[in-house]
C-alpha cells in the first residue's frame, strides 16, 4: 500500500486524532500494514517486544496461558482499536499472546516509534494510558463477576457488552453482532466451561431472547427484551 493511502488511513483512527499531521506522516512511513489470517497468531509468549499493533479492520484475542496450561483470555479487540501497547514496563518480552479471530489487518508500528509518539505528545500518551487503565479495569470486573455472578449471568454480561461495543441495529430495537468466537473461546472469556456457554445459549435462542443459526452461531441477533434476560 502507497504513503497516501496509509497516512489517510490512520488519520482515521480515533486514538490517532491526537497526533499531528507530520506525526502521523512520519508513522505512515515507518509502520507496515499486515494480513493475518484468522487463527494465527500475531505475536506470541516469550516473543521480544518489537512493535505495538492497530487493528484496522478485523478481530484478535488477547490472552495468556496460566502455569496449570489453561488459557485465560484477557480481552477481544476490533476495528481500529490498540493492543500491544502495554511495553513500559522492564520486561523486554512478552508475557501473553495475540490471535486472530477472523481475517485482520492490522498496522505493526515500530516500538522504539511508538515510545518517541508518547513521550513527544502528551494527549496521546494520555490516550494510550486510557487504554491501559481501561484493560485493567475490565479484569478486574471479571475477578468481580466471577465471585458475585452466576455462569448464565456472565455470559449474558458478554452477549451485552460486544452488543454496546460492536452491535449493528437491525430494525426499530434489534441488534447482530459478529462475534467471531467459538463457545471455547466465549468459556475462556466468561470463566465458564463451553458446555455451558452452548447451553445458556441454547436458553435464550429457546426464550426468543436471541436467534443464530446453527451453521454460524458467532452471529448473534440481539432481540427486544434481552435486557431482561436476567
Amino acid at each position: 500500500m502507497n504513503h497516501s493511502s496509509k497516512f489517510l488511513m490512520l488519520k482515521d483512527i480515533n486514538i490517532l486524532k491526537t497526533l499531528s499531521e507530520a506525526q502521523i506522516n512520519e508513522l505512515a512511513k515507518r509502520c507496515t500494514m499486515e494480513k493475518v489470517h484468522k487463527k494465527n497468531k500475531i505475536y506470541c509468549s516469550g516473543q521480544t517486544i518489537d512493535y505495538v499493533y492497530l487493528v484496522n479492520k478485523g478481530s484478535i484475542k488477547l490472552g495468556m496461558v496460566a502455569e496449570c496450561d489453561k488459557i485465560l483470555i484477557k480481552d477481544i479487540v476490533y476495528d481500529h482499536e490498540l493492543f500491544g501497547e502495554n511495553i513500559f514496563a522492564k520486561n523486554v518480552v512478552r508475557k501473553d499472546f495475540s490471535e486472530a479471530i477472523s481475517d485482520t489487518i492490522i498496522f505493526k508500528i515500530p516500538a522504539a516509534l511508538f515510545k518517541e509518539l508518547v513521550e513527544t505528545n502528551s494527549e496521546f500518551a494520555n490516550a494510550v494510558m486510557t487504554v491501559i487503565i481501561e484493560r485493567i479495569r475490565n479484569l478486574e470486573q471479571r475477578m468481580q463477576n466471577f465471585v458475585f455472578m452466576k455462569a448464565k449471568a456472565r455470559i449474558v454480561d458478554f452477549i451485552r457488552k460486544t452488543g454496546n461495543r460492536k452491535g449493528i441495529k437491525i430494525g426499530v430495537d434489534e441488534i447482530l453482532i459478529n462475534h467471531g468466537m467459538s463457545h471455547k473461546d466465549i468459556a475462556y472469556l466468561t470463566d465458564t466451561s463451553r458446555q455451558t456457554v452452548a447451553r445458556v445459549l441454547g436458553e435464550l435462542k429457546k426464550d426468543n431472547l436471541i436467534h443464530f443459526s446453527p451453521r454460524k452461531p458467532s452471529k448473534i441477533l440481539i432481540r427486544h427484551g434481552f435486557q431482561l434476560a436476567l
